[in-house]
C-alpha cells in the first residue's frame, strides 16, 4: 500500500504536500464562509461565482498550461506557482484582517488564486511520474490522493476552529505560509534521483497536437466526458455543504468546518484502498460515479446534521473512487510527451466546468432550496455514470455473444 514512500524524494514531496494541503483547506472553507457569511447575507450566488473564478482560469488556460509543463522543468515551474498562489493567501489574509475587504477583493484574487493553480496543476500531476518509476505510478498517485484527503481530515475542522475563534483572515494566513514546506521539499529534492521527462521542443501546433491525441482515444473521450458531468455538477461539495450547514441545518463555522472532515473519513479511505490495487479498472471508475451519484442524491434529504455527516462519508468514498480512477488511469495510459497537455486537459473538464456549474448550482439553492439543487446535481451525476456504462459496454463488446457481454460485466475492466 505504501511502496511509493520507499523512494526519499517522493517521500519528502508527501510531507511539504501535506503540510500545504491542509492550508489549502482552511483557504477554500475560510473563503466560503467569509463570503457567505461576512461579506454577504448567504448569497449562494455569490458563493459560486467565487468558486467558478477560482476555476475559470483552468478551463481557459489548461490546454497552454499543460504545454508550458511539457516543454520546461517542472521542478522549477512548481516553485514559481506554489510561490504566487502563497502571496494570493497572504493578500487576502492581510486585507480581511485589516478589515478592508470587500467581495471584488475576493472575486480577484480567487481569480488570480486560479491562475497559479491552472498553470501548477499539470505541472504537479505530471512531476509525480518523474519522482517516482513507472513501476511505483499507480501507487504514487494513489497516495497524492491520500495525502490530499488526510489533509482533509484535518483542515476543515482546523479552519472551523480558527474561524471561530479568530476570524477568517487568519485561516488566510496560514494557508499562505503553508506553501513554505512544499517550495522547501522541491528546493532540496535529490535531482540525481529524478527522472526528468525530456522537454518538448518547441513547435507550432503543439496545443492542437494534444487535442487531437485525446481525439484518437474513445477511452479517454469517455473518461473526461463522465468527469466533465460529476465535475460540473456533482462536485461542488465546497459550496454546498456550506450552504446545507447554514440553511438546511442553521449551523456555525465550526460545525461547517467538521463536515469537510467527516467527509474526508470516505475519500481518505479510498485512497488507501486505490493505493492496495496493482492498476485502474474501468469497474472502479464507473462504479464509483454511479455510487457517487446515489449516495449524492440520499445526502441532500437527509432530516438533521448529524444524518448528512454520516452520509458524507460514503459520499467522500464513491467521489475519490471515481476521481482516483480517472487520474490513474490517464496517468499511466498517456506516454510522457504528452502527459501534462493530457492531464491539463483531463483537469480542464474535471474542473473547469465549476464556473458553470456552481453559480448554477447556487442560483437553484437560492430559487429552489439547497436539497434540490443538491439532488439536481448528484441526478445528472447517476444518469452521466450510466450512460457511460452504456456507452463502454457498446464499443467495448460489439459483436460478442449477450452471455459473454454479462460475464464481463461482472468483472469489468
Amino acid at each position: 500500500m505504501f511502496r511509493a514512500l520507499e523512494i526519499p524524494n517522493y517521500r519528502n514531496w508527501v510531507a511539504g504536500a501535506l503540510v500545504s494541503n491542509i492550508g489549502t483547506w482552511m483557504q477554500r472553507v475560510a473563503q466560503d464562509w467569509l463570503v457567505l457569511t461576512v461579506l454577504t447575507d448567504n448569497d449562494g450566488t455569490a458563493t459560486g461565482i467565487t468558486t467558478g473564478l477560482q476555476f475559470l482560469p483552468i478551463l481557459l488556460l489548461g490546454p497552454y498550461a499543460g504545454l508550458v509543463a511539457d516543454r520546461f522543468n517542472k521542478r522549477r515551474l512548481l516553485i514559481m506557482t506554489q510561490a504566487f498562489m502563497g502571496l494570493c493567501a497572504i493578500v487576502l489574509g492581510l486585507l480581511v484582517v485589516t478589515e478592508t475587504a470587500a467581495l471584488w477583493h475576493v472575486y480577484i484574487l480567487a481569480t488570480l488564486l486560479g491562475i497559479g493553480s491552472a498553470f501548477d496543476a499539470p505541472a504537479r500531476q505530471a512531476f509525480v511520474s518523474e519522482i517516482v518509476p513507472g513501476t511505483h505510478l499507480a501507487n504514487a498517485v494513489a497516495l497524492n490522493s491520500a495525502n490530499f484527503n488526510l489533509a482533509r481530515l484535518a483542515g476543515p475542522g482546523v479552519a472551523g476552529a480558527v474561524i471561530a475563534t479568530f476570524g477568517t483572515g487568519p485561516a488566510f494566513l496560514v494557508n499562505g505560509a503553508s506553501f513554505l514546506a512544499v517550495i522547501s521539499s522541491l528546493v532540496f529534492m535529490r535531482k540525481g534521483q529524478l527522472h526528468p521527462a525530456k522537454p518538448v521542443k518547441r513547435e507550432r501546433g503543439q496545443v492542437r497536437e494534444g487535442f487531437r491525441y485525446v481525439k484518437g482515444r474513445r477511452d479517454l473521450l469517455l473518461i473526461f466526458g463522465l468527469a466533465f458531468v460529476i465535475g460540473t455538477f456533482g462536485l461542488n461539495f465546497q459550496m454546498t455543504n456550506a450552504m446545507m450547514a447554514t440553511e438546511a441545518f442553521g449551523v456555525g463555522a465550526g460545525e461547517f468546518g467538521i463536515l469537510g472532515s467527516i467527509m474526508a473519513v470516505g475519500t481518505f479511505g479510498g485512497a488507501l484502498l486505490a493505493a492496495r490495487r496493482s492498476s485502474p479498472r474501468w469497474r472502479y471508475l464507473i462504479g464509483g460515479g454511479i455510487a457517487f451519484g446515489i449516495s449524492a442524491l440520499a445526502s441532500a434529504w437527509m432530516p438533521n446534521y448529524v444524518l448528512f455527516g454520516i452520509m458524507l462519508v460514503p459520499v467522500g468514498l464513491a467521489s475519490l473512487t471515481f476521481l482516483n480512477s480517472c487520474n490513474t488511469m490517464v496517468q499511466t495510459s498517456v506516454p510522457a510527451q504528452y502527459r501534462a497537455r493530457v492531464l491539463a486537459l483531463y483537469l480542464m473538464v474535471v474542473m473547469g466546468g465549476t464556473p458553470i456549474g456552481s453559480p448554477l448550482i447556487g442560483w437553484l439553492a437560492e430559487e429552489l432550496g439547497v436539497r434540490v439543487a443538491v439532488s439536481i446535481g448528484a441526478g445528472l451525476s447517476l444518469a452521466a455514470s450510466i450512460a457511460a456504462l452504456v456507452a463502454w459496454q457498446k464499443f467495448r463488446h460489439d459483436a460478442v455473444p449477450l452471455r459473454a457481454q454479462i460475464r464481463e460485466m461482472l468483472n469489468l475492466r
